[in-house]
């Protein structure tokens, strides 16, 4: 008999949430720490890093689009339970399409070999990334709490 059987199926789909939400926090961090490492004399090397790391971003970030877009997704669900969201579900879908385009030039810029003169943009701009989205997380954890009533863990 399966465990889950008496966790309605929304509980089930906002831990499988919370999962997903932890894998892209865990991509941001490392991307994070990447970015952050010496790039002095070793250009190379730091966007082999960087870019190993914004692949794992992607991946967890198409993951993010489909548990939220995807057929009986999160925002289904929402948009089934109460219309007056339908704005703020409209923001985050864009949102992903701006998102996701700005993660896939950064892997393209990370692509090997990346020299010295790379270094500065590719760092600028990952940072103005990663600030995006954790605002996108952000607005995201507010909108299911007020969906919801319920935290799934903040931006950050």
């Amino acid at each position: 008999m399966d465990s889950d059987v008496s966790i309605p199926q929304a509980a089930r789909d906002l831990d499988a949430l919370r999962r997903r939400r932890a894998e892209l926090r865990e991509s941001l961090g490392t991307l994070e720490d990447a970015i952050a490492a010496p790039a002095a004399s070793r250009a190379v090397v730091w966007g082999e890093r960087v870019h190993t790391a914004l692949l794992q971003v992607a991946d967890d970030f198409a993951e993010h689009i489909i548990v939220t877009e995807g057929p009986g997704g999160l925002h289904e669900q929402i948009l089934g339970g109460d219309l007056r969201l339908a704005n703020a579900v409209g923001t985050l879908v864009e949102e992903h399409v701006q998102l996701a385009a700005g993660i896939a030039d950064l892997v393209h810029a990370t692509d090997a070999p990346v020299g010295e003169a790379d270094v500065e943009p590719v760092r600028e701009r990952s940072v103005k990334l990663l600030g995006t989205l954790v605002r996108h997380r952000q607005r995201g954890a507010d909108l299911i709490y007020e969906a919801f009533e319920t935290d799934i863990g903040g931006g950050g």
